[in-house]
């Protein structure tokens, strides 16, 4: 495997618990995260479930904390589990909503290109959402 990441990050002029909140709550996704979550997030036998771009994946987030940490494990149609950590760092008034692209065995350039793309998309959706709404 091939060690790579990409931290794809945006600052939000809102205060960072109210984005934490926001972005830890699985029911939000398909407001902003367009790469990952299609339609209505259901909650089917404890697990988050959702259709993405890549087929009915489900999502799991870490449990609620003080620290601004909204990792989640998302489990691909294949099996396949993606870790994808995501903080909400407050600067000032505001906060820096940051979102590690990990490079998956078998990813080639353009696909790791093609996700930190879709991730850069949700982020600014995401600042555009909080800041505008």
């Amino acid at each position: 495997m091939i060690f790579d990441s990409r931290h794809v990050a945006t600052s939000i002029d809102r205060p960072a618990r109210a984005v934490y909140a926001f972005v830890a709550d699985p029911t939000n996704l398909p407001s902003w995260a367009h790469g990952l979550a299609n339609t209505d997030v259901e909650l089917v036998d404890g697990t988050w479930t959702v259709e993405s771009p890549m087929g009915t994946v489900t999502v799991r987030f870490t449990p609620p904390n003080d620290l601004g940490v909204a990792d989640h494990e998302v489990t691909l149609p294949s099996g396949e589990v993606v870790t994808n950590p995501l903080r909400v760092v407050p600067n000032a008034d505001g906060c820096d909503v940051v979102f590690t692209v990990h490079r998956r065995d078998g990813m080639s350039d353009a696909e790791l290109a093609a996700d930190v793309a879709a991730v850069t998309e949700d982020l600014a959706t995401l600042r555009t959402l909080l800041e505008d709404g």
